[in-house]
């Protein structure tokens, strides 16, 4: 079940970077578990990695070698197998892919970046995996199907790939981004919670990358949630080959800012149009905060209640659901009878209770929507924030029951 159509756009190459998949049978034989993605020499590497203390052993590997300083060549992501909670076997295994890759590629181990998603707490096999790589490698191209079919590659419980591309005109010539992302059930952000790999061949230095991919994190996968989960295994890298236009005054970084922006964003609302189980897409604005921070406690407070995503699958306008979270989130000296709230264009709060005017029948007919946005206006500041999230289904909680069988 997913909410909304989804097809994989048609992809242009990035000069610098070639994707490759095989299908090892790390879970399960006839489908595509392994991917590689190559990356010329001289491309510029930043990523942002899971805050779960318990993070898997591909995490701890990957932050190793990009802080290690060498030119990143290649990245190696298996599906099936979380590596996570493995303990000292899973760093062997870890360290053991990048070696093996490394040795396949004649690159230093150092320059190869693991990724694993999938069951968390039980070992690799890494002989099916070790045995995939070469024909992963074989596999390497830079067309647009090599960008689908790795985008296949990488995924566990969804039900669709997510890839996003946008091509922008700077100063000294056109830049392409491509992104692909994988996600769908344990989805809460802090990072990225889930896996995403964007590239563009924009000449971009290392500081300022690093700062685009942390500022559009903040606004795109930190600004989602499914079921408040935090992955062991998040990671979201983004590559600049320099293979293209340079990325030169603050009229070039705005406009790379808001196409890379649109990327993620796209890519992370994918990930809620898949969320597992999911048959709603909801939008939520909070205005009239003190700060940032405090509008998203509030946002992410309606978005975790059980209460209000169990109304939002059965289509039920029970509003003081919303009102009695918004009211539990730890804010300071909340005065109630300043905010308002909004179910699409119908007042459901103001004045401390219902609004007048209210009808269950309007707000039922919100409800009823593939796509809902709630709005709510604190009363106390200037600041905003937006979240996006799903509806809690049955079929979430078969999905997850079933998840290992």
């Amino acid at each position: 079940m997913a909410v909304g159509d989804s097809i994989f756009p048609a992809m242009g190459p990035i000069p610098g970077v070639r994707l490759g998949s095989a299908m090892a049978g790390i879970k399960k034989p006839g489908r595509r578990d392994l991917v590689v993605i190559e990356v010329a020499p001289g491309a510029r590497v930043s990523g942002t990695f899971t805050r779960n203390a318990f993070c898997a052993a591909p995490v701890h590997v990957a932050r190793q070698h990009l802080a290690a300083g060498d030119a990143v060549r290649y990245l190696v992501i298996n599906t099936g197998n979380a590596n996570a909670g493995t303990g000292e076997i899973g760093m062997r295994d870890a360290h053991a892919t990048c070696q093996a890759l490394a040795e396949l590629a004649e690159v230093s181990a150092d320059q190869v970046l693991p990724f694993s998603t999938g069951v968390i707490g039980e070992p690799l096999p890494m002989e099916r995996l070790l045995g995939g790589l070469p024909e992963a490698l074989d596999q390497l191209d830079d067309c647009g199907d090599a960008w689908a079919r790795a985008a296949e590659g990488i995924l566990t419980t969804d039900t669709r790939t997510k890839g996003a591309t946008r091509q922008v005109a700077l100063k000294q010539g056109t830049v392409t981004l491509n992104g692909i992302a994988k996600g769908s059930g344990m989805i809460r952000p802090d990072m990225a919670t889930m896996l995403g790999f964007v590239a563009t061949d924009a000449a971009i230095e290392s500081e300022r990358l690093d700062a685009l991919l942390r500022e559009g994190v903040k606004r795109s996968f930190n600004s989602i949630t499914v079921d408040s989960d935090t992955s062991t295994n998040d990671a979201c890298m983004l590559i600049a080959t320099g293979q293209g236009a340079a990325l030169g005054d603050d009229d070039d970084e705005r406009i790379f800012r808001q196409a890379l922006d649109e990327v993620l964003v796209e890519l992370a609302q994918a990930i809620i149009r898949d969320g597992e189980g999911a048959t709603k897409f909801v939008t939520l604005n909070v205005s009239g905060a003190l700060s940032v921070e405090e509008a998203r406690e509030v946002a992410f407070t309606v978005a975790h209640s059980p209460l209000v995503k169990t109304a939002l699958y059965a289509s039920d306008a029970n509003w003081g659901r919303i009102l009695a979270a918004v009211g539990r989130a730890r804010v300071e000296d909340f005065d109630v009878d300043r905010v308002t709230i909004d179910l699409g264009d119908v007042r459901l709060v103001e004045n401390g209770g219902r609004a007048e005017g209210y009808s269950e029948d309007a707000g039922s007919a919100v409800m009823a929507r593939e796509e809902i946005t709630i709005a709510i206006d604190l009363g106390r500041g200037d600041a905003a924030a937006r979240v996006w999230t799903s509806d809690l289904s049955h079929d979430y909680v078969s999905i997850n029951a079933d998840y290992r069988s």
